[in-house]
């Protein structure tokens, strides 16, 4: 029997990869853009002070949340209902036409910040209906035995382009403002068009009828019920929520290193570049021992790196802080992602996924809302420093809340109860 070809050797999955691709190019070149037009729009239209329009950074997160919160348990439910390519086109095709529209008022210099905020809604509203229906695709054109070469491939596609979109629209931008839209139109374009020839790719025969809201309830609860489960997602929650300093990237760029857009790209990926080496490490040297110790180090980590950030007046420094804050991040969600699914009994995977993922949402968005908060009380160098000690202090606490994830020594899942046991546990 002959060997199964590589997953790139495939052409659907070739297609899907560089849909990918095209897809979170045009999008991480497109949000970089927004998040610096809200604050220089902030500045110079709206004679906002810096703290003043740090605090618009942070309503842009919440602006952008909103939806995910919102519309994940339909997002969801839609992919698992209906034919999946033609999901991730129509999201695409939303994006598409963000940029276009963005594109047009930023050539004729009619932007405010209303409109902004209410295209950046849409865009989160593109964003949530394209993840679930793009993550079910790969696992239809690939073999089963070569699934996990497939979603190592389409994470490299993700990092990949969310190091070289940011950089790319920064750059664009400083050609002219409206070109790193008009390039984020073509590149949904192009994914749009690679997708369609892909087969296509139905969801299983539905045998229940449970209410999507009803299944997020339940994988709600069952987090709540236990220890290790909810140690590890708020974990990640309350850390990225108080730490995390992209949101403050615009202010850093424009007034305190005063690099431009083009800086500006360069700081947005590099948590992206130091994230896909440690992932690439990880490809040949997979971590095996003293996991959960290893997990609450790197939270600690990625809080020290933030106070370097923040207190850094050099534009190398601060590359490399950002780097290491990114790699010290993907070992956190690389070994918390491990345990929440090995940890999980088959029958509430899929539940249980959603929550830890309206919880990273959460704490993306919401951490951008919290940093322009603070901003606008400590400035946005005070804000970024408290929020890396915040982020040092929640890894403290959870390593003594949550014993349970110092506790885990490796990555081997405990043994499950049966499933009607588990729906007694609910009950």
């Amino acid at each position: 029997m002959p060997a199964l070809p590589a997953p790139i050797r495939i052409r659907d999955f070739r297609l899907y990869w560089l849909a990918r691709f095209s897809a979170v190019l045009a999008t991480m070149g497109m949000v970089v853009i927004i998040g610096y037009q809200v604050y220089d729009v902030a500045r110079s239209e709206y004679g906002m002070s810096i703290r003043e329009a740090s605090l618009q950074l942070g309503l842009l997160g919440l602006a952008q949340f909103l939806p995910l919160a919102i519309l994940t348990p339909v997002a969801g439910w839609v992919a698992d209902r209906f034919e999946r390519r033609t999901v991730a086109r129509i999201a695409n095709g939303i994006d598409l036409c963000v940029a276009l529209t963005l594109g047009w008022l930023t050539a004729n210099d009619a932007l405010t910040l209303p409109i902004l905020f209410a295209f950046a809604a849409l865009h989160g509203v593109a964003r949530v209906f394209v993840g679930p229906a793009m993550a079910a695709i790969a696992p239809n054109i690939v073999p089963a035995k070569i699934l996990p070469e497939a979603i190592a491939m389409g994470s490299i596609a993700w990092q990949v382009g969310s190091v070289c979109g940011p950089a790319l629209g920064g750059f664009l931008y400083a050609a002219d403002p409206a070109m790193p839209y008009w390039a984020s139109a073509c590149l949904m374009a192009l994914a749009i068009l690679l997708l369609t020839p892909v087969r296509k790719v139905r969801p299983p025969a539905i045998t229940g009828h449970a209410h999507p809201f009803r299944q997020m309830i339940d994988g709600l609860s069952y987090v709540r019920g236990h220890r290790f489960l909810l140690g590890a997602i708020t974990l990640d929650l309350f850390a990225v929520l108080l730490g995390g300093a992209t949101a403050m990237l615009p202010v850093f760029a424009r007034d305190i290193l005063k690099v431009g857009t083009e800086g500006l790209g360069l700081l947005r990926g590099a948590p992206a570049a130091g994230a896909a080496l440690l992932a690439l490490y990880y490809a040949w040297y997979p971590l095996r021992s003293n996991v959960g110790i290893k997990m609450l180090l790197a939270v600690a980590g990625f809080g020290a790196m933030t106070i370097l950030f923040g207190i850094s007046k050099s534009m190398t420094l601060s590359l490399v802080a950002l780097a290491l804050l990114g790699m010290l991040d993907m070992l956190s969600v690389y070994v918390r992602s491990s345990l929440v699914q090995l940890h999980t009994p088959d029958s509430m995977r899929g539940r249980v996924s959603a929550v830890s993922g309206l919880a990273i949402s959460a704490s993306n968005e919401l951490g951008e809302l919290q940093s322009g908060l603070v901003a606008a009380l400590l400035g946005p160098v005070g804000a970024v420093v408290f929020g890396g000690a915040a982020a040092i202090g929640v890894a403290g606490l959870w390593s003594v809340i949550f014993p349970e994830l110092r506790r885990a020594k490796t990555f081997d899942p405990p043994p499950f109860l049966p499933p009607d046991e588990v729906a007694k546990e609910m009950a």
